[in-house]
């Protein structure tokens, strides 16, 4: 009976597949931390429910501006101002990508 021949470096076909270690998690947990901020302070999804979705032009702004400016933390939440835009700007895109979809 032959041997199976050892293989010395295993084989994945993950070429052109989503590289989700790329993501830099401590930064991501920080826009968790926001979402399950504001689900506490609203409800969980209400950012669906807000309209126009146009606010969260202005939201994302302010609080850019705000880091801009060297305030690095909101007051309100005690998170990062950035955190709070990349939220904003979370928002606006899945509104977007639901008007292609609808």
């Amino acid at each position: 009976m032959a041997k199976k021949k050892e293989i010395e470096e295993g084989v994945k076909y993950d070429a052109g597949k989503p590289r989700w270690g790329l993501l830099p998690f401590r930064e991501v947990k920080e826009v968790v931390e926001i979402l399950t901020f504001g689900a506490q302070k609203y409800s969980e999804d209400n950012w669906k429910k807000v309209t126009p979705k146009e606010r969260y032009i202005d939201a994302a702004f302010r609080h850019f501006t705000s880091w801009v400016q060297g305030e690095k933390k909101d007051k309100e939440s005690g998170k990062s101002h950035l955190a709070h835009a990349v939220c904003c700007l979370l928002f606006l895109m899945w509104f977007d990508n639901e008007e292609d979809v609808g």
